[in-house]
């Protein structure tokens, strides 16, 4: 799995070219959310068809926004890469906020484009609608399940504000190794002495 912006990045196609070589069952997955770091996909990309990328392995573009479209998709994605080899994916998605702290997500796309994405093609949006319209469960049943898991939400964030803080000792709890070694530093952190 990779991004738009990443999608430019040498290493995807040597991979590919070994994958179709030895038709391994490998999707390249690409999820294209319009955006890279500051900049629209149209800006930084000849291309932007990332499925087509593949040159001879095969690829098509789907909903990314639409988890059935998506779990349907992997599922024949995984039949048909065990059966033939390589392909290539794009899921088509949306990224509402900045890529990192310095960029804010708004100089490059305006705001009504986002409230637009929010009201149209937000994922829980068409989940919900898609619950709805084929009589899988009602509005009801939903603000119902809502409640409950708001409710967990703000029982777990109490517990958690209230936990003492994680001490030194815990980094290596649950880690199935007896000891650590990272080059230049001793397994209770502190430098390796050279003499």
């Amino acid at each position: 799995m990779y991004g738009d912006g990443a999608a430019n990045q040498g290493q995807i196609y040597e991979a590919a070219n070994m994958a179709g070589l030895w038709k391994l069952p490998c999707v390249f997955l690409c999820e294209n959310n319009l955006y890279g770091m500051g900049t629209s996909t149209e800006r930084a990309s000849h291309n932007t068809n990332f499925y087509a990328r593949g040159d001879l392995i095969p690829g098509f573009k789907c909903d990314g926004q639409n988890v059935l479209i998506i779990r349907e998709t992997m599922k024949w994605a995984k039949k048909y890469c065990l059966t033939n080899g390589p392909l290539f994916l794009e899921y088509l998605t949306y990224r509402y906020h900045g890529h990192s702290m310095s960029d804010p997500g708004i100089t490059y796309r305006t705001r009504n484009e986002i409230k637009h994405v929010r009201n149209y093609r937000d994922p829980l949006n068409i989940v919900k609608y898609l619950l709805i319209e084929n009589s899988w469960t009602s509005e009801k049943e939903l603000k119902e399940i809502e409640k409950e898991i708001r409710q967990s939400i703000e029982k777990d964030v109490e517990k958690a504000l209230q936990d003492p803080e994680p001490v030194e000792e815990d980094l290596y709890k649950h880690v199935q190794v007896t000891k650590a070694y990272i080059r230049g530093v001793t397994s209770d952190l502190t430098l390796h002495e050279y003499n």
